[in-house]
């Protein structure tokens, strides 16, 4: 299984730091709200991830597991 970011968009207030911390899969949009690529992250990558993902300050982005394309 791949993991892939999410984001709880009922959650998110746009505070930008995932876009600081993993700027590899997620930029900003004009709002200051997050971009995330659909791609898988690897494996190399999912510790920072699950770091971004603990240091939301409203918890809103996710790692989910996807199937393998």
């Amino acid at each position: 299984m791949d993991e892939r970011i999410d984001i709880d968009w009922t959650s998110c207030q746009g505070h930008g730091l995932c876009a600081e911390l993993l700027p590899e899969h997620i930029t900003l949009d004009e709002w200051g709200y997050p971009l995330v690529d659909k791609t898988p992250v690897p494996t190399r990558t999912v510790k920072r991830a699950r770091r971004a993902a603990a240091n939301c300050p409203v918890l809103a982005l996710k790692l989910t597991a996807g199937q393998r394309t």
